[in-house]
């Protein structure tokens, strides 16, 4: 990929995009992926509140970060959005599940609101594999 190039990724295994944005973009060996939040692909948010929308989250991730040649290893910087920062705990015991060592950068902040009600969005950034 030379300067200046983008490449769009998309994968059909991952919760589809709006057509406003794209599941990630990699440009210059980072991946940037767009938020994902706790829901199916057909746009069902799953039951079980802030847990299970953050595990569902991370698989989402998961599965756009191997369609870029990457892994959740592989993330430098998550940022997490909650509507409710008394879920902070509950979410924080689900991601530590993803991330026991090579602890990535991270922000988490309240939002007023979130995509169909959810209570957890998660976007990142991550390396590549040079031939991704």
């Amino acid at each position: 990929m030379s300067r200046g190039q983008k490449k769009i990724v998309f994968t059909t295994d991952a919760v589809p995009p709006l057509p406003v944005f794209s599941q990630a973009t990699i440009a210059k060996g980072v991946v940037y992926c767009s938020g994902n939040i706790g829901c199916t692909k057909d746009f069902v948010l799953v039951e079980g509140g802030v847990q299970a929308q953050t595990r569902r989250a991370l698989e989402n991730l998961s599965i756009v970060l191997k369609a870029a040649g990457s892994s959740l290893d592989d993330i430098v910087k998550a940022n997490i959005y909650l509507t409710n920062m008394n879920d902070f705990r509950e979410m924080n015991e689900v991601y530590a599940e993803f991330f026991k060592e090579n602890l990535p950068a991270r922000t988490c902040v309240a939002v007023v609101a979130l995509p169909l009600g959810a209570s957890v969005e998660i976007e990142c950034t991550a390396l590549v594999a040079d031939d991704a």
